[in-house]
């Protein structure tokens, strides 16, 4: 037995039963083994040991010599690499209007995530786009953002992407596309249509919906076809259930008091999610801001974890029978369900019965996409007992145009296409060959279609079995218009042109439909033109909303409806139990940065910790520590999944807070077809997903390999000796003791003190508002030039993240009460113990109290990181920006790249601090308060991040840190960090806790 196997042996009987109430923050550190804290407590865990590099002496010198060598023949001949054309700068004869070196501009526009528009600012260096910001006119945005918007600037620049048409997989020429779309249209026009189908996700958009009315209208029996693998189809046919027709549901969270959450997207992944996270957070943040008795209450029940459950005062772990069991008995508790309902209800459902009746008019009931219909119909009921609608939910029209099932669209589509009924086939930017259910064979019935048509902006596995793709101009290189969860129309306008050229899907659609030279731009326009023709001036309300970034009055107005009757007698039958024999139920779930897989090649995602598991480059099998321990199987043990439809092998990971007795599967791994970044990442989870099984899958066998496979989590990486990191209480507690998060901290130093006449610049975390997204990370990605370093680097503890989201527990490892998330960034400590040991004054402070970098003065010792106790610096192994896969022009060209040997680290944006003062000066006058915002505080949904001048007692920041919450991590060091964090709360019902 090998000694990783006997070490995990050991872990495995101590967490046996263990639970408590200390902060931990996985398993291994729960179960407390000593090699483990050993491992942990290293300053650098994933080095190998000197003893065991086995290099002597000799061969050290030799290869040293030769890396002298190679690197003074990097200054010799061209600098160019043999093969390459040099670049050239061309400048500017005349300037355009407008334009000023150095100075950015933004430009309003709109990306889409599942069909759902997110309004943004693009900021522009020169004409080229460099970063994304969240448009704060935008009701889905709010000026915030996530990580998959964020990357969309990685993905404009991706060199993976399609650059030419191809036919059966070879580069064609666009005339020999047209050529074949032209030649079948006297074809299409004499049937009406009749083998023409149309295939594409979610579309939200007002003119395509009107550009395919058009083509329906021309060819009848054209038929088109939807699928978003992640998709709403559930909510779409609860609604159905409840009301005899599709409607959209909004949440008004700053209005709702107690909330309950069934496996909720509604903080992640939901259309709408940005503008839900900060209606959530401004009301948790009420009592540190001296309103306690608006604090909501929140509960969750879930069957795999969600930020929505890390975020109750209460979460509940349940299997997917056991939640529709609950949301049936809490419809009888309101009198919305028949009395036979309550049977089998947990303990704990009466209690929150009783309290949403008692918020009755603010409260709500919120449920994901992964439950079923049922589940979805009960809410509605629910919630209208509760007294919601037009309170705390408004109903609208589907945003989506022409809602339709998803799943059943795509089966009708394989179908026809396996019985020869097709003859025409557009996909514009879907791949169903990997995300369609496994038993539907996609892949082999496109295989019959005679005419193929593949839009996208790279190659994929679709792309591969079509007879044509297409490249598809990214949504930041063309003219179109999208919806928000809300109905909020903005036109999206290009911010440069086409890197690759490529079509927009406008522009195919105008091919089918005769136009022989599209233009994009006139097609949208003349969708808005139609529309503002009542107007007095068309033309300037067109310019407005491109200003703006959204097209004025064109939310959606609100629904009544009713309640159809009858609703017990209508509802499918429940979801059975598990029968038992030593099967266990999958749960299909998108990954939080992937999704489907369509951002597999984006390296910002794929290096970005999950959250609860802080997986990186891999998906892998969730389970419960219990489920695990009674299957024998350990982190990283390899196991085979076994259904009627197919196999599939998968590493484990133990997660706390799962449900027992089933399994979480991320699917949006495992792609085939895709670019560098992406290719044989992880395992492809479709390939168990089944049409009848979206979501759940019963009754599949698990059957240990006895193989192991690496899995790079960042749980344990530059962690920090402070138990009491996270601070937290209850709000009873809090008020009792408002000071109950202050300690004693050190009141004198051997640093002389220094007087800041200028600017103080210091930063407030709310841990109450933080809801664990990693906005924060990604953000300060894009902004700062931070390198992808790939899954190697990342297993060496050498990811250059310059903030990480440090996830504590407390409580038992089965059913933690608590989930508590801490960003963790560069202090600025006004006594920085890592500037005294820098040998050649690489850190220092400047005039306004920054832990600054001087990148060309470090020549690498690493002491500042030794020193530093938060571990929050980030060393330069390697070249990594060299080697990252992307295109120079998508630097930010405000903030450096750092070179090898090089220590770097959060600079709280000193960048953009220069240019506010820039502008400052030119005016003469101070920096304004909220004038500079760094760029993890823009990107923050939450609005968990303040930072401002210490100096001026009435900036956002002092008033955050004069809150009773504030307080410092590992102050006793008496290092006066400038970055403080306030107090979680926790606002629980004193009746669960008596159950």
């Amino acid at each position: 037995m090998t000694a990783r196997k006997e070490l995990a042996e050991r872990i495995e009987g101590r967490l046996a039963g263990r639970s408590g109430r200390s902060l931990w923050r996985s398993l291994d550190e729960l179960a407390r083994e000593p090699a483990v804290l050993e491992m942990l407590r290293a300053e650098f865990p994933g080095l190998p040991d000197l003893a065991e590099a086995r290099v002597g002496r000799r061969r050290l010198l030799e290869l040293m010599g030769a890396s002298f060598a190679l690197a003074g023949l990097t200054g010799c001949g061209p600098g160019e690499a043999a093969g390459e054309a040099a670049e050239e700068a061309i400048p500017y004869v005349t300037m355009p209007p407008g334009l000023v070196p150095g100075v950015a501009r933004h430009v309003a526009t709109a990306v889409n995530r599942g069909g759902y528009a997110d309004g943004v600012l693009v900021v522009q260096q020169m004409g080229r786009p460099v970063q994304l910001e969240g448009n704060p006119d935008h009701p889905a945005s709010l000026g915030a953002l996530d990580p998959i918007i964020q990357a969309g600037i990685l993905d404009l620049y991706d060199p993976d992407r399609s650059r030419t048409v191809l036919k059966a997989g070879r580069a064609a020429g666009a005339n020999g596309m047209l050529k074949a779309l032209v030649d079948r249209l006297p074809a299409l026009a004499a049937n009406g249509g009749g083998g023409l189908r149309l295939l594409t996700g979610t579309v939200t958009s007002p003119t395509l919906a009107r550009q395919i009315a058009a083509l329906k209208q021309r060819f009848p029996a054209m038929q088109w076809h939807r699928w978003e693998a992640d998709g709403r189809d559930t909510l779409r046919a609860g609604s159905l259930l409840a009301f005899g027709r599709p409607v959209d549901t909004l949440l008004h969270l700053d209005r709702a008091k107690t909330i309950l959450a069934i496996e909720s997207d509604f903080l992640d992944g939901a259309p709408g999610h940005l503008r839900y996270a900060r209606d959530f957070a401004r009301r948790r943040r009420a009592a540190g801001e001296g309103r306690p008795e608006e604090m909501s209450r929140l509960y969750a029940v879930e069957s795999s974890p969600t930020l929505a459950g890390a975020r109750a005062d209460h979460r509940f772990a349940a299997r997917p029978d056991e939640i529709e069991v609950a949301v049936r008995a809490l419809a009888a508790e309101l009198g919305a369900g028949p009395a036979e309902w309550r049977q089998g209800a947990p303990g704990w459902l009466a209690a929150v019965a009783r309290d949403l009746s008692a918020s009755r008019g603010a409260a709500l009931v919120h449920a994901g996409p992964a439950q079923p219909p049922a589940v979805h119909a009960l809410v509605h009921t629910i919630n209208d007992a509760l007294g919601a609608p037009g309170r705390t939910v408004t109903y609208i029209e589907p945003v989506e145009a022409e809602p339709v099932d998803h799943g059943d669209s795509l089966k009708g589509l394989a179908a026809d296409m396996a019985a020869g009924r097709v003859d025409t086939l557009l996909i514009l930017g879907a791949n169903p060959v990997f995300t369609a259910p496994a038993d539907l064979d996609f892949a082999g019935a496109l295989a019959k279609v005679p005419l193929s048509l593949h839009l996208g902006t790279a190659p994929d596995e679709t792309a591969m079995l079509c007879g044509w793709h297409v490249p598809e101009a990214h949504e930041l290189e063309r003219w179109g218009d999208a919806r928000a969860f809300d109905g909020t129309v903005t036109i999206q306008q290009p911010q440069t042109r086409p890197l690759w050229g490529g079509w927009s899907p406008h522009e195919l659609l105008a091919v089918l439909d005769g136009e022989t030279r599209p233009d994009g731009h006139a097609i949208v326009r003349a969708t808005w033109m139609e529309r503002f023709q009542d107007k007095d001036d068309g033309d300037r309300l067109w310019d407005d909303a491109l200003r703006l970034g959204i097209v004025p009055d064109s939310a959606a107005a609100p629904l009544s409806v009713s309640l159809l009757p009858g609703m017990a007698d209508r509802l499918p039958p429940p979801v059975p139990a598990p029968s038992g024999g030593g099967t266990l139920t999958v749960l299909f779930r998108p990954d939080p940065w992937l999704r489907d897989g369509r951002y597999a090649n984006l390296g910002w995602l794929q290096e970005l910790p999950r959250p609860f598991t802080t997986l990186t480059w891999d998906n892998a099998l969730l389970i419960a520590p219990a489920t695990a321990e009674r299957l024998g199987l350990k982190n990283e043990d390899v196991v085979e999944l076994r259904s009627a439809d197919g196999t599939l092998r998968a590493p484990v990971w133990r997660l706390a807070g799962h449900a027992p007795d089933c399994v979480t599967l991320p699917f949006g791994f495992g792609r085939r077809v895709v670019g560098r970044v992406g290719r044989d990442v992880g395992f492809d989870a479709f390939r168990l997903r089944t049409s009848g099984h979206p979501w759940h899958l019963p009754g599949v066998e698990l059957r240990r390999t006895g193989e192991t496979h690496r899995l790079a989590a960042t749980q344990h990486h530059q962690m920090i000796e402070a138990p009491d990191a996270v601070r937290h209480a209850t709000l009873d507690t809090f008020r009792q003791d408002p000071g109950f998060a202050k300690r004693e901290e050190p009141e004198h130093s051997l640093y002389p003190a220094y007087d800041y006449p200028r600017n103080a610049w210091g930063m407030a975390i709310s841990l109450d508002a933080c809801i664990g997204c990693n906005a924060c990370t990604a953000a300060c990605q894009g902004e700062n030039n931070i390198a992808v370093v790939g899954k190697e680097e990342v297993l060496r503890n050498r990811q250059m993240h310059w903030i990480r989201i440090d996830t504590w527990y407390e409580g038992g490892a089965e059913a933690p009460e608590q989930t508590l998330f801490q960003p963790m960034t560069c202090m600025h400590c006004e006594n920085a113990p890592c500037e005294v040991v820098c040998p050649v004054a690489a850190t220092m402070h400047d005039a306004d109290g920054l832990n600054v970098m001087v990148y060309n003065r470090c020549v690498g010792t690493r002491f500042c990181s030794n020193n530093c106790p938060y571990k929050v610096r980030r060393f330069n192994y390697f070249n990594y920006a060299a080697d990252d896969n992307r295109l120079p022009m998508s630097w930010n060209p405000d903030v450096s790249v750092r070179a090898r040997g090089v220590m770097e680290k959060c600079t709280y944006c000193v960048q953009r601090i220069r240019n506010a003062r820039i502008a400052a000066d030119r005016e003469n006058r101070p920096i304004r308060d909220g004038e500079v915002k760094t760029a993890c505080q823009q990107a923050c949904p939450a609005e968990a991040i303040v930072f401002g001048d210490l100096n001026d007692p009435d900036s956002a920041v002092s008033r955050r840190k004069a809150s009773p919450l504030d307080y410092g991590v590992l102050t006793e060091l008496n290092t006066r960090p400038r970055t403080t964090y306030q107090a979680r709360l926790r606002n629980p019902n004193p009746e669960i806790r008596e159950v």
